[in-house]
């Protein structure tokens, strides 16, 4: 069948267990087509309705959406989505296909009994194609050597990871008139180093032919402002790139801040030490980060209390206070005051779980390694910032560790490319690391 014939065919959509888990509200994203799940879906998602991770809140929300849909209707029949340009859905309760996945690949596992109903739905509707949809690789090379198509979840996914934003560029030929007036005032007009303005709290490396500046763009003044380097409780800035983070970890104004880089760059560094900078401002600073289960294990299996189960996953962060706290002497006023805000629970590092239906107000909080959120995940985090609240993601785009995320898909690459140009957002990717010339040599060369 050529493409042009499978442009013309209706569709079918088959969603696995990781789409829902992913998103539950997937259904609803796949325009006039219609959208089935294998009853052992619901069998899959049974397991995960109990917790407080995201996945649980996925499970229940779907499983929810689906008492709904049957209230007045039977889940083995189709039932229209109802809206404009909306399919219809069903669930399949059969998985007693022609081609039986299980004896194919020899073992009798949900994930074959989806691949059997995906390829039933195919057999009685010969002239629709029918897609299975996974955020499983695996599976979906499965269903492919099967004859059958399969496909990534889309929605929520970036298209192009190399073209995402930086939040940094760099201009030469810059009139040295226009760097003297920054040098002596501290801004100008966009008007005199740009021909459109550029995106909001968008930074600059301005080169003219005698000297150079650092800058960015103030939404409220619409003007170009000079940027100095800062120290923030004993760190400061070693590179262009890092000076523009601190800045916009400093900046008032801005109160969602995403930093994306190696490892090595100092992203959680600079993080910490602009929100100690900051201690006054806020009632309080919340550090996290995602707890990516070791072995596929939940952090239930490790013994202890909920502070000694955390503990080996929140290590990076303390590592990160102690380098912070080895800038001063042992009896020092700012040493003395670090040990009391963690006494104190000034300073506190929490898991991301207990986020959900809190409202969080005069906090500064850090997400380290957002790459391992998901987009609802994200969109979660920041919908429950209060009053005087700032948020700072911290992370690298090409170091995931979940499963079912990518470059593209995981919720740091996607809240860069939906945030940007908000006056106030600030995004910026450092690429030097300063971790150490070892460190280096790990980035360039392995």
């Amino acid at each position: 069948m050529t493409e042009k014939q499978k442009a013309k065919l209706k569709k079918m959509f088959v969603l696995d267990t990781s789409v829902i888990l992913y998103d539950h509200s997937a259904v609803e994203h796949f325009g006039p087509h219609d959208v089935a799940i294998p009853i052992t879906v619901l069998e899959e998602l049974d397991n995960f309705k109990k917790g407080n991770d995201i996945k649980n809140f996925e499970a229940r929300e779907f499983i929810r959406y689906i008492d709904e849909l049957s209230s007045s209707s039977r889940l083995q029949e189709w039932i229209p989505l109802g809206g404009k340009d909306k399919g219809r859905f069903r669930v399949l309760m059969s998985h007693a296909s022609e081609i039986d996945a299980e004896k194919v690949f020899g073992e009798e596992k949900a994930d074959h009994k989806i691949l059997n109903s995906a390829l039933q739905l195919q057999q009685e509707n010969p002239k629709c194609l029918v897609i299975l949809v996974s955020k499983d690789i695996n599976l979906r090379l499965k269903a492919r050597s099967l004859n059958l198509i399969a496909e990534d979840y889309e929605t929520g996914k970036i298209q192009n990871v190399s073209s995402l934003y930086t939040g940094i560029d760099e201009l030469h030929n810059v009139s040295d008139e226009a760097i003297g007036e920054l040098y002596e005032k501290g801004s100008c007009d966009s008007s005199r180093i740009l021909q459109n303005p550029p995106a909001d709290n968008h930074y600059f490396i301005l080169r003219g032919s005698n000297s150079s500046i650092l800058a960015y763009f103030n939404p409220e003044q619409k003007r170009i402002e000079r940027v100095d380097k800062m120290m923030s409780y004993g760190i400061k800035p070693r590179n262009a790139e890092q000076t523009f983070a601190m800045h916009a970890i400093m900046n008032p104004a801005v109160k969602l801040v995403t930093i994306q880089g190696i490892a090595g760059t100092g992203k959680t560094l600079l993080a910490l030490a602009g929100a100690l900078e900051q201690r006054r401002n806020f009632w309080q600073i919340y550090l996290a980060r995602p707890i990516v289960p070791l072995s596929n294990k939940d952090i239930g299996y490790l013994p202890g209390d909920i502070k000694s189960k955390l503990n080996p996953y929140m290590e990076p962060l303390w590592d990160n206070l102690k380098f912070i706290q080895n800038q001063y002497s042992e009896n020092s006023k700012e040493a003395s005051k670090l040990k009391e805000m963690v006494e104190q629970e000034k300073l506190m590092i929490v898991p991301l779980a207990y986020i959900r239906g809190r409202s969080i107000s005069n906090v500064i909080f850090i997400v380290d390694e957002a790459q391992n959120l998901t987009p609802h995940e994200v969109k979660t985090i920041i919908s429950r910032a209060g009053e005087n609240t700032k948020i700072i993601f911290t992370g690298d785009i090409f170091q995931i560790d979940t499963p079912y995320l990518d470059t593209q898909s995981n919720g740091l690459s996607y809240l860069i490319d939906k945030a940007k140009n908000h006056k106030l957002y600030a995004h910026i990717t450092l690429q030097k690391g300063e971790r150490s010339d070892l460190a280096n040599l790990a980035n360039e060369l392995l």
